[in-house]
């Protein structure tokens, strides 16, 4: 009989006990909680002003790369969304504005500084660094995140590390999963298991098909 048991949680991570799963279920499930999730990443970056030293390719590479918190209850993937809209709508897309404003002095941008269209949507942490500007230097972009999953980028992925270990026990596993922040690790967990159990179910639609 499988079974699933939390054995330790905290704020960013999680590890499971898997009884009775057979390994390749034990390991899909370790793969979709690394890369599997949709989370929110900034996808869409519209640069209006920079005169900062960084290249405008690489203020959205950092922008990109910053983790944001992710509701999956309420927004859609693009590609199953309703508005069937290359441009989105605000069921798909977050748009997040930031300007520095101008100074006379030395300082550095953090994600504080990004401000978000929704609340519940924003940087992780109000700490990440993004770009140093200089007395007179200035940044001002607006850019667009969007749900998406590690599969096509590493900054879509939802856990920074998901380990899966032997036990001396027979057919028993440790599935270990880190977050990024954007989601709970709990929740990591339940969408990983809701995910396999649809891929499962459409791959046995398709073997059925075959057999008629």
């Amino acid at each position: 009989m499988s079974s699933l048991e939390v054995i330790n949680k905290e704020n960013q991570k999680i590890s499971i006990k898997l009884k009775g799963v057979p390994l390749q279920y034990a390991n899909a499930l370790r793969r979709i909680c690394l890369n599997g999730i949709p989370v929110f990443a900034i996808d869409t970056v519209d640069i209006i002003e920079n005169s900062s030293v960084l290249p405008d390719e690489g203020l959205a590479h950092r922008l990109g790369l910053i983790p944001i918190k992710t509701d999956l209850s309420r927004f859609n993937e693009p590609s199953k969304c309703d508005c069937k809209s290359e441009t989105g709508c605000s069921n798909c897309k977050v748009m997040f504005v930031l300007d520095s404003g101008d100074s006379d002095v030395t300082r550095t941008i953090l994600s504080s500084d990004l401000t978000s269209e929704d609340e519940s949507v924003k940087a992780t942490s109000d700490k990440i660094p993004i770009v140093q500007l200089a007395a007179g230097q200035r940044v001002k972009v607006e850019c667009y995140a969007r749900l998406g999953r590690g599969t096509e980028h590493a900054k879509w992925n939802s856990s920074n590390i998901s380990v899966l270990t032997e036990t001396d026990k027979e057919n028993e596993r440790i599935l270990t999963v880190e977050s990024t922040g954007a989601l709970k690790p709990e929740q990591i967990i339940l969408a990983g298991v809701d995910e396999l159990s649809n891929r499962l179910s459409e791959f046995k639609e398709m073997i059925n098909e075959i057999k008629e």
